[in-house]
């Protein structure tokens, strides 16, 4: 059995005034969204043996912040073919995981996540909360029924978890400052 969990990166900023969407920082709600997500995260006993993320400044500060909220740093493996990636290519990036690892923790952008959880799962009620929205700094996360990950494959995994960061704190959800 392995384990993925797929977080989103927190809420960025779009009034920061940067060249590239790649430079985009997060915002104040960003990140209080992802160190109370970290903070979540280690209540749960949540653990990973790996961590892949997109190198995008948004997303290495939202780890920053889920580190800060869950008590310590965990170094990520940073791969830029993460950012904006599609499902299909994210899908190739689980395949490509060490097979040593059982609880892997990716961390990446939109659409490309939700569309992977939407591909990977089966039907069911956190699913159709998927297809609703995939919110910035949430984590889904999946169970899948196999030893290595290149076995992975469409509508095979459970989705365990799906955390909003308005599950945790109702300020933290849409129209609020």
């Amino acid at each position: 059995m392995k384990t993925l969990t797929l977080l989103r990166h927190a809420k960025s900023s779009w009034d920061d005034p940067v060249a590239r969407d790649f430079d985009r920082p997060l915002n104040a709600k960003g990140r209080r969204a992802a160190a109370m997500m970290g903070r979540h995260l280690k209540s749960l006993d949540m653990a990973f043996d790996h961590i892949l993320a997109s190198p995008a400044v948004r997303v290495i500060e939202t780890l920053d912040e889920v580190w800060s909220g869950y008590g310590r740093k965990l170094a990520p493996v940073w791969d830029k073919a993460l950012y904006l990636a599609s499902s299909a290519s994210l899908l190739d990036q689980v395949h490509a995981l060490p097979d040593a690892c059982d609880h892997v923790l990716m961390v990446g952008h939109n659409p490309g996540l939700e569309d992977l959880v939407l591909d990977l799962t089966r039907d069911g009620e956190l699913r159709e909360r998927v297809e609703e929205k995939y919110p910035t700094a949430t984590v889904a996360q999946l169970t899948l029924p196999i030893t290595r990950w290149a076995d992975a494959a469409s509508h095979s995994a459970t989705l365990i978890a799906f955390i909003r960061p308005r599950d945790l704190d109702p300020t933290l959800g849409p129209d609020t400052p």
